[in-house]
């Protein structure tokens, strides 16, 4: 743990050293280069779990995750962009990942390990095709050259990346490094997209941005099995996205409007013919039995409003085909979330933010019925569900900027019916989050 502090430290000297020189390559520049490290320390104490099954969220527990991640850009022209991203990871999510839909942090993956280990994140192709309009100034940052572009314009991106880098963004929900923690407030929960177990895909996106629109069209590789580690290839087993935007202001305020589908194509399960087959067999259930090629679709809303210089709003809600077993994320067939980031300018701390988040999350009676015989989901699978329920969140942080390039958050949430099991919980989770990048 003293060696990754350390690592964070070092990221913050590093970003206060670029900051007092005018921060990274200067626009224009062929290379860009910047680098980030996150650890998060979760606990939760002790809550009712009178049976427990494969897939429980345990009590009395505390896991740790750590990630640092390097950012190496190439622009071999005006307009072309080439990325790469790799990444140390390690440690484990509580119960290894497991127990929770909404599950309390999206810096732990499905694949957990002692020791650290080295992957490629990303390798991608990135080119912007200006069509006009108002010149906008990018920032440099991880992933993105700076420089400036036109309002109107197309942008394609090819290669290993995540779908949430193009799809479903906003502005005060969208990055566990920086603001909530929670899988279904990062992501609309019902949003099951197209991943890795590290949540990555292979595949091509286009952006058409006209005016206060954005057309979004992308094409991903699903993973070769349910929530599996390795990718499928040559669209085997495919998704397809579709999101249009529309960016607004209110009182003079921005904020933003998205509507998102997606359409799975791939070798599924019926949540009844799992149980079907095993009550007439006598067997567990077994999805893997029952898998055939069919297509499971889902849609959501996500939007966003500035209310104040310092206060912002987001809401997000969705639904997928509940009869069909979920792919790559998790077990939400359902998802509200409402929420709100307020930064501390009020009180003299213009830098630092405090977060507050409410989500429920839901599955459809067949869902539910798969659950009760036994059967395992993504994420969840107490083994039997007696007394259903929604699954409900709360979380809270507060992200103090401790220094240039450093941030420690302090982060809680309230779990309640975890796995959407009413004899379990509630859950309270505590988190530490140390954050270095330049």
């Amino acid at each position: 743990m003293i060696e990754r502090i350390a690592l964070m430290l070092a990221l913050g000297a590093a970003a206060s050293a670029a900051s007092a020189q005018d921060a990274g390559p200067a626009e224009g520049s062929p290379i860009a280069v910047h680098g980030q490290a996150t650890f998060v320390v979760q606990a939760t104490p002790g809550f009712a779990s009178p049976y427990t099954g494969p897939q429980s969220l345990a009590p009395d527990q505390a896991r740790e995750t750590f990630d640092a991640t390097a950012f190496v850009g190439l622009r071999p022209a005006a307009g072309t962009e080439i990325w790469a991203n790799p990444e140390i990871d390690q440690g484990f999510g509580l119960s290894n990942t497991l127990g929770v839909a909404g599950f309390p942090s999206a810096e732990a993956y499905k694949v957990g390990k002692s020791a650290p280990y080295l992957r490629l994140q990303r390798l991608f192709v990135r080119e912007t095709i200006d069509l006009g309009g108002a010149a906008e100034t990018v920032a440099g940052v991880g992933d993105q050259f700076a420089g400036t572009r036109t309002a109107n314009r197309i942008v394609l991106t090819v290669g290993k990346f995540g779908v949430g880098d193009v799809f479903d963004t906003n502005s005060y929900a969208h990055d566990p490094r920086s603001d909530f923690l929670n899988w279904s407030i990062v992501d609309a929960g019902s949003f099951d997209y197209a991943a890795d177990a590290w949540g990555y895909s292979y595949g091509v996106a286009g952006e058409w941005y006209a005016g206060a629109w954005t057309l979004r069209l992308g094409g991903f590789n699903l993973s070769r099995v349910p929530n599996g580690e390795t990718l499928e290839t040559g669209f085997g087993q495919y998704q397809v996205d579709a999101e249009l935007e529309r960016r607004f202001a209110i009182a003079g305020r921005a904020g933003a409007a998205r509507l998102t589908v997606f359409r799975n194509r791939g070798r599924f399960s019926r949540f009844d013919d799992a149980v079907a087959l095993a009550a007439a067999t006598g067997q567990p259930v077994d999805p893997a039995l029952t898998r055939r090629r069919m297509t499971r679709m889902g849609v959501h809303a996500n939007l966003e409003q500035a209310v104040t210089g310092t206060l912002g709003l987001f809401a997000r809600a969705g639904v997928a085909d509940g009869a069909i077993e979920p792919y790559d994320f998790t077990d939400i067939d359902r998802t509200i979330a409402v929420g709100g980031q307020w930064r501390g300018k009020g009180w003299g701390r213009a830098a630092d933010r405090i977060g507050l988040a409410i989500v429920a999350n839901g599955i459809s009676d067949a869902h539910r019925r798969y659950l009760a015989a036994g059967g395992l989901g993504v994420l969840i699978g107490d083994g039997r569900l007696v007394h259903a329920g929604a699954e409900g969140i709360v979380e809270t942080y507060y992200d103090l900027a401790a220094a240039k390039g450093i941030d420690v958050t302090l982060d809680y949430q309230f779990v309640d019916h975890p796995g959407y099991n009413r004899d379990r919980g509630p859950a309270n989770v505590f988190a530490l989050r140390l954050h270095g990048g330049f």
